[in-house]
């Protein structure tokens, strides 16, 4: 069976993550309820007449996916795989905004063509002028994980020889203010936001795109290879450790085998429970990261996560910005990754060097 190797990423989100090393420009933003994209510059990638037409989850997913293929030394794929848990939400939110404002005549189909899930995957191949197998998953905040392991069978399985997967998710001012009502995203009144040691419901929502080359041989420009994902829909807290070391266990690893694991804090005191638990018992003596202090919360900031561990086993280096404790391994060979939203969507990705 063939492995699977990250062999280019690229990446999109809320800090500088383009046209540096590795987060040595981050912030940390304590103060707002929703992070926005530190774009690019977008004409550098797209011709700027096509540019007008897009929405910044596609132009943040054409971009992503040039940034992981130049990383890769790469010009094309067999496959593009995507995830996503919203797809392009403003272009939705704009074509039913026309209906009303048009009361349903005279509406420009442009919105509504770019609206859907997939516009992103066919973007990109269009551009690349790839025909083979593209898919995009919208399973919730395992939409991401979803995408990686279907990458990870077509490889295995030798369907293909290289893969380009990513999440793609964008804000939307209209979408925003019904998780605002929900009760989704912080209360502005309660910031600071401090994401370990929160004591107050809701997340500091973000958006972000990251994309992967991944292939089935080592190269010069391998990050990590991905040993297993798990995606599980319902477990409760006192499940998680037993669930965690049984996958450990599947791949032959104990808890004391790791050399860190990144956790999705998200700043929701009713869920970040889940993380805390583990972290006070079977990780106590494990390095533990966070990230989404930098990148916020959305259905696939898990994507982010991979980005930052496959940096962390290339480079060997944990920036401080990302630490939940201060344990330290002399080398980071092996990485747990660990992701749930409001309870659900649990998924477990372990990498090793």
């Amino acid at each position: 069976m063939k492995k699977t190797y990250i062999n280019g990423v690229g990446c999109i989100s809320a800090q500088k993550t383009f046209d540096t090393i590795f987060l040595e420009e981050a912030v940390e933003n304590n103060t707002e309820t929703v992070l926005s994209v530190n774009a690019p510059v977008y004409k550098d990638y797209i011709a700027p007449a096509a540019a007008r037409r897009m929405a910044k989850g596609i132009k943040n997913g054409i971009v992503a996916s040039a940034l992981a293929l130049k990383d890769a030394n790469s010009e094309n794929v067999d496959a593009i795989i995507t995830g996503t848990g919203l797809g392009c939400i403003e272009d939705s939110e704009k074509f039913l905004k026309n209906i009303l404002d048009n009361n349903e005549e005279f509406l420009t189909p442009t919105s509504f063509i770019q609206s859907t899930h997939n516009t992103v995957g066919a973007q990109i191949a269009l551009n690349l002028k790839c025909k083979g197998y593209n898919f995009t998953y919208v399973n919730g905040a395992v939409s991401f994980e979803s995408a990686l392991l279907d990458a990870k069978m077509q490889i295995e399985n030798d369907e293909v020889n290289s893969v380009l997967a990513g999440g793609i998710d964008e804000n939307g001012d209209y979408t925003i203010s019904l998780f605002k009502l929900a009760g989704r995203v912080k209360n502005e009144l309660e910031q600071p936001f401090n994401f370990l040691t929160s004591t107050t419901t809701g997340a500091v929502h973000g958006e972000g795109a990251v994309f992967f080359v991944l292939e089935n041989e080592k190269k010069d420009t391998t990050y990590a290879q991905i040993v297993d994902v798990e995606i599980k829909n319902n477990l409760e807290e006192n499940e998680i450790e037993g669930e965690i070391t049984a996958f450990l266990k599947t791949n032959n690893l104990q808890v004391s085998d790791l050399d860190a694991v990144i956790l999705g804090y998200n700043s929701d005191a009713k869920f970040d429970s889940y993380y805390k638990n583990t972290a006070e018992n079977i990780f106590a003596q494990t390095p533990q990261l966070y990230y989404k202090h930098l990148c916020g919360e959305y259905d696939t900031a898990s994507a982010f996560a991979l980005w930052t561990a496959s940096k962390i086993i290339k480079t060997q280096e944990v920036p401080e910005i990302l630490k939940a404790n201060s344990v330290i391994r002399p080398a980071y060979n092996t990485i747990l990754l660990y992701n749930q939203l409001s309870g659900k969507n649990h998924s477990f990705t372990l990498l090793s060097k």
